[in-house]
């Protein structure tokens, strides 16, 4: 959810009419882009003298901003506060490998890499381990360690690599997506971002848009029935061309009896 056509994200000072920095948060939120926040928690603080190095502005003081991860559902807002919808693939496209090939950007950018590294045993090792080179894994929650070796080697800004975003905007968003494909594994906060029901396929879709991972459906389906994490709502989905498919719901009880620990993806193998 972004301001200014997809160059920002929400954001407002700490004032003193705020009881708390998320409730100041939160009234910023609702303020410029007329949504509610629902789930919400502090994700990291930004405080290096050069956050935006396209600004010419020099001033005596520095700021600090205190981000923080927060999940609505995209849906119309009231009056003129409108939000800009974007993928966050727009900005990190190297970064959905829910198709057959890896993106297309992905060679490119390591050639790239590879160039900057110069031969550097370090940097070459680097390259290989963030973006799944010579026989290492891809691991889709090292989003900010891509972002900042990409910053690093000075490919940000090149416009076939993700559209800019306002001073560092960017890393933040990147921070964001680490902590949330990391925070799906062992929390059901992808339940945040489903309506009340849900199909099982639509839940499939959701986790893969998140990981940015194509997903084995059997094994996931598999899992799911394992972990006692949803239910039958008794009903059938309609309006789909379709077979209608049965609806679930999230059994919030589960967090009583015990947490998720230690879940993995189950990826389909090409």
């Amino acid at each position: 959810m972004t301001l200014r056509g997809g160059e920002a994200l929400p954001s407002g000072p700490f004032e003193s009419s705020h009881r708390s920095l998320q409730s100041g948060l939160r009234d910023w939120i609702e303020a410029q882009t007329g949504h509610p926040v629902g789930y919400l928690e502090q994700l990291y603080t930004f405080a290096d003298k050069d956050r935006d190095p396209r600004s010419e502005e020099v001033t005596s003081s520095q700021r600090i901003s205190i981000s923080y991860l927060g999940l609505v559902r995209e849906q119309d807002a009231p009056g003129a506060r409108r939000p800009t919808w974007r993928s966050w693939y727009r900005y990190f496209p190297w970064e959905d490998h829910r198709g057959d090939h890896s993106p297309k950007e992905l060679p490119l950018i390591t050639g790239r890499l590879a160039a900057w590294a110069k031969g550097d045993a370090l940097k070459i090792q680097r390259v290989d381990y963030l973006f799944g080179l010579n026989g290492k894994p891809w691991n889709e929650e090292l989003v900010l360690q891509r972002y900042e070796l990409m910053y690093e080697a000075g490919l940000v800004d090149t416009p076939e690599f993700g559209a800019p975003m306002a001073g560092d905007n960017r890393r933040i968003l990147a921070t964001g997506i680490s902590r949330l494909r990391a925070k799906i594994k062992y929390s059901p906060v992808v339940f945040e971002l489903l309506p009340e029901s849900f199909t099982l396929l639509q839940l499939q879709r959701t986790v893969e848009a998140l990981s940015g991972l194509h997903l084995h459906k059997p094994n996931f389906r598999r899992q799911i029935d394992q972990q006692e994490l949803v239910e039958e709502t008794g009903e059938m989905s309609s309006g789909t061309s379709g077979r209608p498919a049965r609806l679930f719901r999230y059994r919030p009880a589960i967090l009583e009896a015990r947490m998720l620990s230690g879940v993995r993806l189950p990826l389909s193998r090409p």
